[in-house]
């Protein structure tokens, strides 16, 4: 289900808060930082959304695109058929290079071809996935107010509920109907009483929507 190409570049771009001119330039070239399933036009699946998610973590570092492409080298080289290398490794980075957490618990320096050393985890973006047991990504619970780690988990994006699309985090309950039934002049407290969901989540949806709009 996470293959699946569902979404196009608006979403990616609203739903990341990341510019469409830095998408193109992952997506693009011969050496493509992100793999889609269909580039003409481009298509990306919930794996590609989650890979989006934690680049924008190194490029909020400011990590240098050459450690990225570096770092995804080493990667592939432990396993040359994985498609999404980023979505197999607990990713770190200090600003300067990229690391990941070995089997063993080590922090291996990806940008330099595999030298043990010890960073920072980036927590702040990572806690955002749900993953599996085989660490594969299940859920992704987009920012909504500020990119910390007090930022609210209210609104989900799961490719196995409401066809991917944003919903209210626990339901299917997505996003655009609530948002489309307020533009109706249906009240908060109405919708949040038909739903059995706080006010809280409904304003919140509702804001969601209005922000990716923009």
């Amino acid at each position: 289900i996470g293959e699946i190409p569902v979404y196009g570049m608006s979403d990616i771009s609203s739903y990341l808060d990341l510019p469409r001119k830095t998408i193109e330039y992952w997506i693009c070239g011969k050496e493509p930082i992100v793999q889609l399933p269909s580039i003409h036009p481009p298509r990306f699946s919930f794996s590609n959304l989650v890979e989006l998610h934690i680049l924008s973590i190194v490029r909020a570092k400011g990590v240098k695109l050459k450690r990225v492409r570096s770092a995804l080298w080493s990667m592939k080289m432990e396993n040359p058929q994985n498609r999404h290398p980023l979505l197999e490794h607990r990713l770190l980075t200090d600003g300067v290079y990229i690391f990941s957490r070995s089997l063993a618990g080590d922090l291996v320096n990806e940008s330099r071809g595999g030298q043990s050393t010890f960073r920072e985890m980036l927590e702040v973006y990572l806690e955002r996935i749900e993953w599996d047991w085989k660490h594969s990504p299940l859920i992704l619970y987009p920012f909504l107010r500020e990119k910390s780690n007090t930022d609210p988990r209210i609104i989900q994006i799961n490719p196995r509920v409401g066809f991917g699309r944003p919903v209210i985090a626990g339901t299917s309950i997505t996003t655009a109907i609530i948002a489309s039934r307020f533009n109706a002049r249906e009240s908060v407290a109405d919708l949040a009483e038909e739903y059995e969901r706080t006010q809280a989540e409904i304003e919140e949806a509702i804001r969601w929507e209005k922000i990716k709009a923009a």
